[in-house]
C-alpha cells in the first residue's frame, strides 16, 4: 500500500513539473517575441551583393551584381554600408575589348563599372567560408573594417546571389558550394545576434527558389529567378564581345530600379511582379510567409535606399557669432596688439633632425 501511495506522489510531481515546464516554455517564447517586436525599428540600410562565378564566359554575372550595385548606391546606400563580392575582374580580363568597363546592354547604354566601384571581396576571397563569416560577424581579430557587415537590430539588409546554381545548392567559383540550409542556418544565427530587422534575400541563378525553401528565420522576404527544377536564362549577347552580358531577371529588375528615386513610393510588391514568365522564360518564385509586413506596404526603398532619419525642430534658435576674436598673451598684463609677434613651426620641422 506505502508502495502504491509513493508511486502515484512521484507520479503527480512529474505532471505537475511537465504542466508547469511547458507553461513557463510558452511565457518566454512571447516574451521573447514581444521583446523583439517592441525593440527592432528600422533604422539603417545594408547591401551584400555576391557574384560567386568565374571565368570570362560568365561575364554576363558580374554585369549582374555591378548593376544592383550601381542601383543601390544611385539611391543612397553609400559604399561603407555596401559588401561588394566579385569573383572575377572582368573590367580587366585580356579578352574585354573595351578596357576597364562592364556593361550590361549591347548598346552599352550604362557603364555599371563606372569610375567609384569599391570591391570588398575580390577573386579568391570569394569563397562560402567568407560569406558566412560576413553573415555571421565571425572574423580573425586582423580583419578590416571595410570586410565586415557591421549591422545591428534596426538594420534592413538586401542580399543579392548572382552565379550557377542546382537544387539546393549555390557554385562559388566552380570548386565549392553552399546549401540552402548552410545558408538559412546562417540567417538563424544573424537573428540569434539581433543582426537585422528585415532581410530581402534576391537570387538569379539556376533552380533558385530551392535556396530559400529551409528558410526558417522571421522577417526574411526572398525572391528567386527560376522555381526548381527551371533554369534562370540570359538575356542577350554583346557582338562585341561575344558572350552574354547580363541575365533576364537582373535585367528586367534593374530596368524597373532605373525609374525609382530617393523620394519613389514604388513598393515591394511592384518589384517582385517585374519579370512575368513570358519574358523571363523562368517562373519567378516569392517566399513571403516569413515576412511580417504586406509587400504592397513596403517601399522599394526600404532596402534598396538609404533611410535618412531627421527631426522637424519648430522652434528658433539664436546664435551670436562673434566678428573678430582677439588673442592676447597671458603672460603679459598690458601691451598692444601690434607689439606681439607670432611664429609659426613647420608641419614636419626636418631641420631639427640635420
Amino acid at each position: 500500500m506505502f508502495s502504491e501511495l509513493k508511486q502515484l506522489a512521484v507520479l503527480c510531481s512529474l505532471i505537475v513539473l511537465t504542466i508547469s515546464l511547458q507553461s513557463a516554455s510558452a511565457n518566454d517564447l512571447e516574451v521573447f517575441d514581444e521583446f523583439a517586436k517592441s525593440s527592432s525599428s528600422h533604422t539603417n540600410n545594408w547591401a551584400v551583393l555576391v557574384d560567386t562565378s568565374r571565368f570570362w564566359f560568365n561575364y554576363r554575372h558580374v554585369a549582374n551584381v555591378l548593376s544592383i550595385y550601381r542601383s543601390v548606391k544611385r539611391l543612397g546606400i553609400p559604399d561603407s554600408q555596401i559588401i561588394l563580392m566579385v569573383a572575377d575582374d572582368m573590367a580587366c580580363n585580356p579578352r574585354n575589348p573595351r578596357p576597364a568597363t562592364v556593361f550590361n546592354n549591347a548598346n552599352q547604354h550604362i557603364n555599371v563599372y563606372g569610375d567609384d566601384v569599391e570591391v570588398d571581396y575580390r577573386g579568391y576571397e570569394v569563397t562560402v567560408e567568407n560569406f558566412v563569416r560576413l553573415l555571421t560577424n565571425r572574423f580573425p581579430s586582423s580583419t578590416p573594417r571595410s570586410k565586415k557587415l557591421l549591422t545591428d537590430p534596426g538594420s534592413n539588409i538586401l542580399i543579392y546571389l548572382t552565379g550557377h546554381g542546382g537544387d539546393g545548392f549555390l557554385k562559388f567559383q566552380d570548386s565549392e558550394e553552399i546549401t540552402n540550409q548552410e545558408l538559412a542556418d546562417a540567417f538563424e544565427q544573424m537573428w540569434q545576434k539581433r543582426r537585422y530587422n528585415e532581410i530581402f534575400f534576391m537570387i538569379d541563378t539556376c533552380q533558385a527558389a530551392s535556396m530559400y525553401e529551409k528558410f526558417y528565420s522571421p522577417n526574411i522576404l526572398a525572391v528567386a529567378s527560376s522555381l526548381v527544377g527551371e533554369d534562370s536564362l540570359s538575356h542577350h549577347v554583346d557582338p562585341a564581345i561575344g558572350v552574354y552580358i547580363i541575365d533576364r531577371y537582373t535585367y528586367y529588375a534593374l530596368e524597373f530600379l532605373e525609374n525609382v528615386d530617393a523620394e519613389s513610393q514604388r513598393t515591394i510588391g511592384e518589384f517582385l511582379k517585374v519579370c512575368p514568365k513570358r519574358v523571363c522564360i523562368s517562373t519567378v518564385g516569392v517566399r513571403k510567409d516569413l515576412f511580417q509586413r504586406d509587400p504592397n506596404k513596403v517601399l522599394i526603398t526600404d532596402f534598396f535606399g538609404s533611410i535618412r532619419p531627421i527631426e522637424i525642430i519648430t522652434e528658433t534658435e539664436n546664435f551670436t557669432v562673434p566678428l573678430k576674436i582677439e588673442a592676447k598673451p597671458q603672460s603679459i598684463e598690458s601691451c598692444d596688439d601690434s607689439t606681439i609677434k607670432y611664429e609659426f613651426y613647420e608641419q614636419f620641422p626636418s631641420k631639427l633632425f640635420n
